[in-house]
């Protein structure tokens, strides 16, 4: 998937230019470090000489079983949780949680943390590496921050200066290239009662269209689909994003097509607070992959790193021989099925700007060093309580070096429920890596033809 060209947020980018010097890339002394004392990536390869190992490469072997299928089997069924972080035992713990884990701990008696061995099974191919070490002394954001300059794939800023770097590095973070899924969605009451949305996503970055033209679509990211295929009433609408890099000068281009009035139109409301799909109010647009979007409505700041109990390598919860009625519980999912170790995060505070609006007043991003994915996301709302809590039970699809998400939960701590996003033990094909598209295929005119009722 490598781009023939550099990624150019063109015109734009260059009159973003002229108001000033763009923000600098590492030296190439600091790059050095790359592969070194810290990862191809940047995370420390030295474990704490603890619970945290030394990273040797990440998970190298695909486990026995595993059919390549795109159904995944657990690489450690035989560990035992070690211990559990519960209402007896959170105050002990709760320097390596979020505020907001811990506020669920304390809010549901039969909420708890499983504390398993921790793997740093995170890798990518060696393509990325590649592409990450140049981009370590290449890439630089604008003056805005809100676009790049000089970058191909791979992470932009594996040595992140600032809490924008590090949010970049979460946003384009490598998925496959191209992928194909079909999961669920669910938006339980207080008391548990939920039904299914079905969708079938599709994610298309532009190097990877078989049709990839380096001269077109520079400002453009990647390619997101989105069917929605059950129940009935909603089956047939259509979600289509061509995701800019610049979003402040070129705002993300949506459109949707509605079934029932068999017409296609613009979706600027897919954006920043806009609703979610089928969500139910719980949870905005950008709270899709944890976060998702323009990052130009906050002021980002890098706090540091630390130690934190993450969900981690959650294959339990993938397993196709459990169905939804075991997963979805009142409050939030089962935790008997989650799995936590002790990783390190990079924790970045995004606070909203003065004059700009959003329902989230402040938000705490703690993101794994190992991947870059958002982990935890603690919300808060506009009079500075804290309001909901996102976490993705991440897991490392070891056949395609893409570590991702079994499903991500987002927690509404004032209402009691909760939204949670990727199920996959009851559908059919959920993932299928390396699928081939064209550009004709991600336009409106492509939308009616992909709808249905």
């Amino acid at each position: 998937m490598k781009l023939k060209t550099k990624l150019i947020v063109s015109g734009i980018l260059t009159a973003s230019m002229a108001a000033g010097s763009a923000y600098a890339a590492v030296s190439e002394q600091e790059a050095a470090k790359l592969g070194g004392s810290l990862t191809p990536i940047g995370a420390e390869k030295a474990g704490n000489g603890g619970e945290i190992p030394a990273w040797d490469g990440g998970l190298q072997q695909v486990p026995a079983g595993y059919e390549g299928d795109g159904i995944y089997v657990n690489p450690f069924p035989d560990e035992q949780e070690q211990f559990r972080i519960d209402q007896s035992n959170v105050d002990q713990y709760a320097d390596k949680l979020s505020p907001g884990q811990v506020k669920m701990i304390k809010k549901y008696d039969d909420y708890f943390i499983p504390v398993y061995p921790t793997h740093r099974t995170s890798a990518y191919p060696q393509e990325i590496y590649n592409e990450t070490r140049e981009n370590a002394t290449q890439t630089e954001l604008v003056p805005s921050g809100n676009g790049m300059e000089n970058y191909t794939d791979g992470v932009p800023f594996p040595v992140p200066q600032n809490g924008l770097e590090a949010i970049w590095n979460h946003i384009t973070r490598y998925r496959g290239g191209s992928v194909s899924r079909n999961v669920g969605q669910v938006t339980p009451t207080a008391d548990g009662n939920y039904s299914v949305v079905h969708f079938q996503d599709e994610l298309t970055w532009r190097a990877a269209l078989q049709d990839f033209d380096p001269e077109e679509d520079q400002n453009v990211l990647f390619y997101f689909k989105q069917a929605i295929t059950g129940p009935a009433r909603l089956a047939g609408n259509v979600l289509l994003v061509h995701e800019t890099i610049n979003q402040v000068t070129e705002p993300r281009r949506a459109w949707v097509y509605n079934a029932g009035q068999r017409r296609v139109r613009r979706a600027p409301q897919v954006a920043y607070d806009g609703p979610g799909t089928a969500a139910d109010g719980m949870r905005t647009s950008d709270n899709f992959d944890m976060y998702n979007g323009a990052p130009d409505r906050y002021n980002w700041e890098l706090v540091g790193k630390k130690e934190m109990y993450i969900p981690y390598n959650s294959y339990e919860l993938v397993d196709r021989d459990l169905d939804y009625d075991q997963i979805i519980k009142a409050g939030h999912i089962n935790q008997a099925l989650t799995r936590y170790e002790l990783h390190r995060v990079w924790h970045v505070r995004a606070t909203l700007k003065e004059g700009e609006r959003h329902i989230y007043a402040q938000r705490d991003f703690y993101i794994d060093e190992d991947s870059w994915q958002a982990t935890v996301i603690d919300h808060y709302d506009g009079r500075g309580e804290l309001w909901r809590v996102a976490e993705a039970h991440s897991m490392y699809f070891y056949d395609q070096k893409v570590p991702w998400y079994a499903i991500e939960t987002l927690y509404d701590t004032l209402s009691g429920r909760y939204l949670a996003l990727g199920l996959t033990n009851e559908e059919e094909n959920p993932y299928e890596f390396g699928t081939q598209r064209h550009s004709r295929e991600y336009t409106p005119a492509a939308l009616r033809r992909a709808g249905t009722r």
